[in-house]
């Protein structure tokens, strides 16, 4: 086994089934068909959090490195997932959202089922009690009071682990990928890794705080997509500016700044979702600022920004969400 990768691709999946919403799901075929070219192509599927220690401790994984995550607790993750998951060894981790667990509802695991699933390389992580979006306040709660129940949200959850499971392995996937700085640093002192929903890949540079994992499911079901998200490699950068998580009435821009090296810069692309192609303007050889051609409707919009390495067969791969409130959402504002 070759030990070569200083970085990690993370697959996102939620539903395995062919009767749930189209976008966040793939059928027991389609997700037959990616764990079969995993194991053909002799890709390392390793367990995400000794994958994600071993790269803050500048530890090399072993080459072709991939880890297998799943949101919500969906019970057809067992159903259609696991069998298939048991008969190639790949470990995996569930991000789990607890109340749904508590209330018995039979479209989600159980405490039992989970157990099970722990003996062959199941771990199951935090995805906040009651699946909230976590830059929201309800009426009339001040900032401080909203801080108070974002913190029970995980901490409820990370109990629960520890009660029904023996032990919690500290990571959050944020509901819809959504956080600012005050949770940020808050998990951070509390030693939770939190990964949000831009895509992209893990290295020592990464925000360990928001990190990003590929969407592999709905439109990204199909295997080409996935074969180029399995040969991303980080984007090269020293730092980026987007100028804050919230956009407005006017189009967002980001600001990258990347490292020295030989780098096919001239071949960098960015793409806005919904908009197509942005513009980019070269400050200087290292710093480029990419722009959307128009403002984001309400909701989640992003940048995707790839570039060939040298070689030409794998891409350095960065993504950024912003939200854009409706009015009526009452956003958090710090």
């Amino acid at each position: 086994m070759s030990y070569a990768q200083n970085y990690l691709p993370i697959l996102q999946y939620h539903h395995v089934s062919q009767a749930t919403p189209f976008s966040t799901s793939l059928t027991p075929e389609q997700f037959t068909e990616h764990m079969n070219y995993l194991k053909e192509e002799n890709f390392n599927v390793i367990d995400l959090k000794s994958a994600l220690d071993k790269i803050k401790a500048g530890t090399a994984l072993p080459e072709k490195s991939v880890a297998i995550t799943f949101d919500d607790a969906y019970r057809n993750i067992y159903e259609n997932g696991f069998p298939i998951l048991k008969s190639h060894q790949f470990p995996f981790t569930v991000f789990i959202n607890t109340l749904q667990i508590e209330q018995k509802n039979r479209h989600f695991l159980t405490w039992t089922q989970m157990k099970e699933m722990s003996e062959f390389g199941g771990v199951f992580a935090n995805h906040t009690f009651s699946h909230p979006y976590m830059l929201r306040k309800i009426e009339n709660e001040t900032d401080e009071e909203w801080l108070v129940r974002m913190k029970r949200e995980v901490s409820s959850v990370e109990e629960a682990l520890v009660m029904h499971l023996g032990s919690s392995p500290k990571m959050i996937a944020y509901p819809y990928g959504e956080s600012n700085d005050v949770i940020q640093q808050w998990l951070t002192s509390e030693g939770i890794v939190g990964f949000g929903q831009q895509s992209g890949v893990v290295n020592a540079d990464s925000n360990f705080a928001n990190l990003p994992r590929f969407p592999a499911a709905g439109h990204y079901a199909k295997l080409g997509p996935l074969k180029t998200k399995l040969a991303s490699q980080p984007m090269p950068l020293v730092s980026y500016d987007n100028g804050g998580i919230y956009a407005d009435n006017e189009p967002v821009s980001i600001s990258l700044t990347f490292k020295e090296g030989n780098y096919r810069l001239k071949d960098l692309t960015c793409y806005v979702s919904g908009q197509g192609k942005a513009k980019l303007s070269w400050i200087d050889a290292h710093h480029v600022v990419a722009s959307a051609p128009k403002a984001f409707t309400a909701g989640r919009g992003r940048i995707n920004c790839t570039m060939p390495d040298k070689s030409a067969k794998h891409y350095h791969w960065f993504s950024n969400v912003w939200i854009r409130p409706s009015a009526d959402e009452n956003y958090i504002q710090n």
